[in-house]
């Protein structure tokens, strides 16, 4: 979906929700893969057994990437990514996990370093199959305000 909004559009409080998306196996190798992370918490079911969860637990990183990912199911090409901020894993992600991101616009402020542009600052929440938050962090966008008609 495209979102053609500038700085001055957003509201703060508006909310959503994306689609879901159930994690696999393939996910886990393929990000240890990527990273070089093949920590047995995530690659030795046999090991995972012997520990507290007893089954292995999905990378931060990929859980972060797969909320990020869901988060950008609507474009905006005035807006781009600022960065993230306060990421916390706040419960561990199963191979079997379906999950849903909730987007809630938080604030939005001046841009100092760039007054053509506005920071929006959205709260990411990455939801289970049962309700329970698993990641929370807040994305910072960099959204170009309304031009001011020419005198």
């Amino acid at each position: 979906m495209v979102d053609q909004r500038f700085f001055e559009d957003y509201e703060v409080g508006a909310a959503r929700q994306t689609l879901a998306r159930t994690i696999g196996e393939a996910d886990i190798a393929l990000h240890a893969g990527q990273t070089g992370n093949f920590h047995p918490h995530h690659m030795d079911a046999e090991w995972c057994r012997t520990q507290s969860y007893g089954q292995r637990i999905v990378h931060g990183t990929l859980t972060f990437s797969i909320c990020v990912g869901l988060a950008a199911d609507i474009v905006n090409p005035r807006a781009i990514s600022y960065g993230y901020d306060r990421l916390r894993f706040v419960r561990p992600v199963f191979i079997g996990d379906t999950v849903h991101a909730r987007v809630t616009l938080k604030d939005k402020r001046e841009g100092a370093k760039r007054p053509r542009h506005g920071i929006v600052s959205e709260a990411l929440e990455l939801v289970n199959q049962h309700g329970e938050v698993v990641l929370v962090c807040e994305h910072l966008l960099l959204v170009e305000r309304r031009p001011r008609p020419s005198s």
